[in-house]
């Protein structure tokens, strides 16, 4: 679960800085003007992830990052 959490962050991630560096929207372009619906899924889910991931910072012992 932790790892699909960072993938997702990554994920994110990588899309801003193409956004911010070059106006390109990753997963706009991938699924186009006629799968919008899919692309606000996608954000939301990423959006998800990074709220969840909050919470690895008051995480203790090995597991935590």
């Amino acid at each position: 679960m932790r790892n699909l959490i960072l993938a997702l962050i990554i994920i994110g991630a990588i899309n801003w800085g193409l956004i911010g560096f070059f106006q390109y929207d990753l997963v706009s372009s991938i699924f186009g003007p006629d799968l919008q619906i899919i692309s606000r899924i996608i954000f939301a889910i990423v959006g998800l992830a990074g709220l969840y991931a909050i919470s690895f910072f008051f995480r203790n012992g090995k597991n935590s990052v």
